[in-house]
């Protein structure tokens, strides 16, 4: 995994944990990679994988089984779509809506631009 510098190397971990279950590579009660596991995987300190599993169950999207490992929380899904849609109408959308006013860009041809990418695939 490539990380970036403009955030904790930990929260891009998470993103990415969260990213496998949203598509559906771990669903509620499926267990995930150990922190090892998933440290060596991802090429990164023990820790910063340690701090990554924390974050994680601390917003209830992961739990221990202790002796066992890590797991999906049920309704983890559900939880992490909430939180992005929340970020991406508060953080995203305003600059959307802001770059196309500048380059007047209107609703609808964005909606066509949608339908046309929809059909692609």
């Amino acid at each position: 995994m490539t990380f970036n510098s403009d955030r904790p190397i930990y929260l891009q971990m998470a993103d990415r944990l969260c990213d496998e279950i949203l598509t559906g590579t771990y669903k509620a009660d499926d267990r995930i990679p150990s922190v090892r596991e998933y440290a060596v995987m991802l090429g990164v300190n023990t820790n910063t994988a340690v701090k990554t599993y924390e974050q994680l169950a601390q917003e209830s999207i992961i739990y221990n089984r202790r002796g066992l490992g890590y797991f999906v929380a049920g309704g983890a899904k559900e939880q992490i779509m909430k939180v992005r849609r929340q970020a991406f109408m508060e953080e995203r959308l305003p600059e959307l809506f802001r770059q196309m006013q500048l380059l007047g860009i209107s609703i609808e041809s964005v909606t066509e631009a949608y339908k046309n990418l929809n059909t692609l695939r």
